[in-house]
């Protein structure tokens, strides 16, 4: 398999920022079952790279990345004081009608990687939008105003509306014969899921550049999402 280029990740970039659509199964930062992380790749592209923000390790989508310390510290202070605004999609198990709903609980971290809603945790707001309805799940449109480790998986989960996929938060794998009426699963083969890992995607960011203009930017679904989302069009 050929190694993956960070030039073919760069979805926009000027002399400060580089804003990437970072793929599933990739650390953002070093992590020891790794062999490569985002950050490393960012370096051999442009070596003062420097990540802004972090994506959990099978979450995809929009990040960014400063090219000089200056920026590092602009972006920072922003994040700091909540000013960039980030929207993820996410299909979710169940309906929901969500309309413009608020999940204010707070998030402990717990010392094996994963959270919880605990009083004693961290203050967490997330807002959720219902983008579609289909006939056993949900795409969701979700905007955190905090930046908890695993924010929107365990708020979500918190509504009974666990990510598709996101096993660690209650949410259940999704089978194409689930979906589709006249599915033939050929003989002697297991059937996959039509997504290998949560069905969490960061859809865009809007931020403010040195010079103060904001910008905002899409990142595209990856294929297995867009697969997901298109088969529950087709089936629903």
């Amino acid at each position: 398999m050929a190694k993956m280029k960070f030039e073919d990740l760069i979805i926009w970039e000027d002399d400060n920022y580089i804003v990437i659509n970072k793929p599933a199964f990739i650390s953002t930062l070093a992590d020891r079952n790794d062999t490569v992380n985002i950050l490393e790749m960012a370096r051999e592209y442009y070596e003062d790279a420097q990540v802004c923000h972090r994506l959990d390790k099978e979450t995809t989508g929009a990040l960014v990345i400063a090219k000089n310390p200056e920026a590092y510290r602009h972006m920072s202070i922003q994040f700091e004081n909540r000013e960039v605004s980030k929207i993820y999609h996410a299909v979710t198990d169940g309906i929901h009608d969500f309309d413009n709903k608020e999940v204010d609980r707070s998030i402990l971290k717990l010392g094996n990687g994963t959270v919880r809603i605990d009083y004693k945790g961290k203050e967490a707001q997330t807002f959720f939008n219902t983008l579609k309805a289909y006939t056993a799940h949900t795409l969701v449109e979700c905007k955190p105003i905090t930046g908890r480790m695993h924010q929107i998986r365990v708020h979500l989960s918190s509504v009974e509306a666990p990510i598709t996929g996101d096993e660690m938060y209650g949410g259940k794998p999704l089978y194409l014969s689930s979906i589709k009426r006249k599915y033939n699963l050929k003989k002697w083969t297991e059937e996959q899921p039509l997504i290998k890992r949560l069905a969490l995607h960061a859809h865009s960011l809007t931020f403010k550049l040195l010079n103060g203009k904001e910008l905002s930017i899409e990142a595209p679904y990856p294929k297995d999402f867009r697969v997901l989302v298109e088969q529950l069009e087709k089936n629903s």
